[in-house]
């Protein structure tokens, strides 16, 4: 029986990095400029959507890793992430914008980008451009790294202590 809910729509754009791997091939064998981007996104807000949509202007296909449940609790502490990975991968999924989403366990995306090996890199305007991480990678194969413009006074550090602030 097929099922027509839109949440459950997303599931084929949640990949395990063996099958992108595969898809992310065939894509750029026909021609298609595939982006990468990542990040925790704990809690997704306008500034994430403002992003994604740029980013997937830069190419064909968009590609968001988001880190593991235990990689965001290393990097953010014990009282995250607010959402579980498999939240965060369905919600991510659900825009147009975005055609594939992974998850990763390890701390940086460093070997996401290496398997996948896509022709943009996309960060935030925040990063300084040295320190993203598999800029050199993507550069060396003749790829090209973005810095995207951020919306101001959205972030999700900020976000959840305002919420905190209400508890």
């Amino acid at each position: 029986m097929r099922s027509s809910s839109p949440l459950l729509s997303t599931h084929r754009k949640i990949a395990s990095l063996t099958t992108l791997t595969r898809r992310i091939r065939q894509a750029q064998h026909r021609g298609q400029r595939v982006v990468f981007t990542n990040g925790c996104f704990d809690v997704v807000h306008a500034g994430h959507v403002t992003i994604l949509e740029q980013a997937k202007r830069l190419g064909d296909l968009l590609i968001v890793a988001i880190n593991s449940d235990r990689s965001v609790r290393r990097l953010k502490g014990p009282g995250r992430p607010i959402l579980s990975q498999r939240e965060r991968a369905l919600l991510l999924a659900a825009f147009a914008c975005v055609d594939y989403v992974t998850v990763f366990d390890q701390d940086t995306p460093w070997h996401t980008i290496k398997r996948l090996r896509p022709n943009v890199l996309v960060k935030g305007a925040d990063w300084d451009s040295k320190a993203i991480v598999g800029r050199d990678l993507v550069e060396g194969y003749g790829g090209r790294v973005a810095r995207l413009p951020l919306v101001k006074g959205r972030s999700t550090t900020n976000i959840i202590e305002r919420i905190r602030r209400w508890s």
